[in-house]
């Protein structure tokens, strides 16, 4: 399958392209980026070419793979699935709900497939946990992204972490297990604090509750993650994956190519669930601003 690869940056090198570059099923035909030299180089490290003209590069592809701020992923996805390309995104999709209802209607009109590239949810060990724990019946659940993103020489500084912080950009793993465990999330309460710190309290649509704690600029002495659902069979929590973004995001690319090839559009984190953390989420945003707690 020939796939596009939009974005730059340390995800765009170090997970996305290696990923796309090295898979037999895959010819990774350009890059686009807004920097011509950073997309030169990439393009050359990859072996593919790099492209300025977004629309050139849809019309030479199947599939485009995204490593860009949500904002602009979301805008540039639409033109993508307008143009009948199958999308394999990151989270969140956009931070716009307006866009991810916008995006899902062009998918849909498009019958492209999806898959968004939800990471802890492609890791193998938390994909056998969640086959596990799907099984059995769950009264709640919690998770806890309390990380530091931002020292000195971290690749998750970027702009558009600074401005959105751990609601958008941990937030949608937390949300993903919650509602992967839990069924989907049909309301959310949401409380900030200092330095961007929220909390969330979500109601599920099978009757359980769940809460988040997220934040990006912990103190590295408080890091925690953890994500646990607890019912009548105890508690059950997702085994460690944050060694394994590139195994994970090949299972991931595999799932796409994979529905491409049996005609199938849906999936369990196509761009309709996306669409659905995105809303949670910027329902959230929404009340800590009005308390102005955001």
């Amino acid at each position: 399958m020939k796939f596009g690869l939009v974005g730059t940056g340390y995800w765009a090198r170090v997970t996305h392209g290696a990923v796309l570059a090295a898979d037999p099923g895959v010819e990774l035909v350009g890059v686009w980026g807004r920097d011509p030299d950073k997309t030169a180089s990439l393009a050359d490290e990859l072996g593919c070419g790099p492209y300025s003209d977004y629309a050139a590069l849809l019309n030479d592809v199947d599939a485009v793979a995204f490593a860009v701020a949500p904002d602009v992923q979301g805008r540039m996805a639409i033109d993508a699935a307008s143009a009948g390309k199958h999308l394999l995104l990151d989270k969140p999709i956009t931070t716009n709900a307006a866009d991810a209802a916008e995006l899902v209607a062009a998918v849909e009109r498009s019958g492209v497939a999806s898959v968004v590239f939800f990471t802890i949810r492609f890791a193998q060990p938390s994909r056998e946990w969640m086959e596990r724990i799907n099984e059995k019946e769950w009264q709640g659940g919690w998770a806890r992204f309390i990380v530091s993103a931002f020292a000195e020489g971290s690749p998750f500084d970027s702009p558009w972490r600074r401005e959105k912080g751990g609601l958008w950009d941990v937030g949608p793993h937390a949300l993903s297990v919650l509602a992967g465990g839990l069924g989907p999330i049909v309301a959310v309460k949401a409380e900030g604090g200092e330095k961007g710190l929220a909390h969330l309290i979500m109601r599920h649509e099978s009757g359980a509750t769940s809460t988040a704690t997220l934040t990006l600029e912990a103190p590295s002495a408080a890091i925690n993650v953890e994500m646990t659902l607890w019912g009548e069979s105890g508690i059950e929590s997702v085994p460690d994956t944050a060694s394994e973004p590139v195994d994970a995001f090949a299972t991931a690319l595999h799932d796409l190519m994979s529905n491409v090839a049996a005609g199938t559009t849906r999936h369990p984190c196509d761009v309709h669930f996306g669409a659905a953390i995105t809303r949670i989420l910027a329902d959230a945003e929404a009340q800590m601003s009005e308390n102005g707690s955001h």
